[in-house]
């Protein structure tokens, strides 16, 4: 008799590609999942995990077993489903992944919100890449994704997995103070040729968006410092060292010697929270979408009153 447990560590291997990725996701230690899918080899009487290099890749066998774990997973999903309506309240484990300003910004006051309205409810947030986040929705290894947008590149739905809009999330050009574009209203993006960009590396959803906007108007961006984070970016903003453009959820108060200019027409990004069609009725994505929205009006109201924010703060 194979153990879904042991199933469910093999799977979550396959799903985040390592040892101590899966650890991480299913909250366990790496030795754990180790010893779990150790003993899955043992029962089997097959060799699962190969080593490469530092890390490991999967058997032909293993592929087989993941398959038939993910059909057995996608069954507990559906008992638990219909266990949780039939109770009609948000209980047991929700896992979620949400991208970095969203886990910064918006889920805190969502967890706890949660955690007092449903204490049944143990809603977990993990920080994920839009882009990796939908896989993890549609193979089963996260039950809910908070992942965004932008018009220029939309996110593909998977077969299987349903979407709802949290809200429009803003973005604005920040500048050093002194600046010319500082003391403007507005700036229009045929205005930017020219200019040296902070920016985010290559592949990252705001990078691309970058890169083909300015290139749309006419202009090839000159990126000289890339940063994955936005208080980084914003740091070399003030330091004098280029202009961005950056979301305004989860961003934070701007450091002195920081312009906030809106840009013309203003780039938006769509917030969206996704989860696995076969886990749709379950009470307790209902009401953490409900929330999201709920907090997301809260978070989004105030920082969306100014076009232009001279930083003191």
């Amino acid at each position: 008799m194979l153990d879904l447990q042991r199933l469910r560590a093999l799977h979550a291997v396959s799903v985040h590609g390592s040892v101590g990725a899966a650890a991480s996701a299913l909250g366990f230690t790496p030795s754990a999942v180790s010893q779990q899918i150790a003993k899955l080899e043992r029962e089997t009487r097959t060799v699962l995990l190969e080593r490469e290099g530092r890390g490991v890749r999967l058997s032909p066998e293993a592929h087989q077993l993941v398959a038939a774990a993910g059909e057995l997973l996608a069954i507990v999903e559906r008992a638990e489903t219909e266990l949780e309506q039939r109770r009609g309240k948000p209980a047991g484990r929700l896992t979620i992944a949400a991208f970095a300003s969203a886990a910064r910004g918006l889920l805190p006051g969502v967890l706890a919100d949660l955690a007092v309205r449903h204490p049944a409810l143990d809603a977990r947030l993990s920080e994920v890449d839009p882009h990796l986040s939908v896989g993890m929705v549609a193979k089963g290894a996260v039950d809910m994704s908070v992942v965004h947008d932008w018009d220029i590149a939309p996110l593909p739905l998977p077969p299987g997995v349903e979407q709802a809009v949290i809200g429009e999330d803003q973005c604005t050009l920040l500048v050093p103070q002194g600046h010319p574009f500082a003391g403007q209203d507005s700036v229009r993006r045929e205005d930017l040729g020219g200019e040296r960009w902070v920016c985010q590396p290559p592949g990252r959803v705001c990078h691309e968006w970058l890169v083909r906007t300015l290139r749309t108007a006419g202009h090839e961006p000159e990126i000289v410092h890339q940063a994955d984070e936005n208080p980084t970016l914003v740091a070399l903003v003030a330091a004098g060292l280029g202009i961005c453009l950056i979301p305004r959820l989860g961003r934070g108060p701007l450091p002195a010697g920081v312009v906030e200019v809106a840009l013309d027409p203003t780039p938006v990004r769509r917030l969206y929270a996704m989860w696995r069609t076969t886990a749709a009725q379950r009470p307790a994505i209902a009401e953490t979408v409900r929330t999201l929205q709920e907090h997301w009006l809260r978070a989004a109201r105030p920082s969306h009153q100014a076009a232009r924010t001279p930083c003191a703060d």
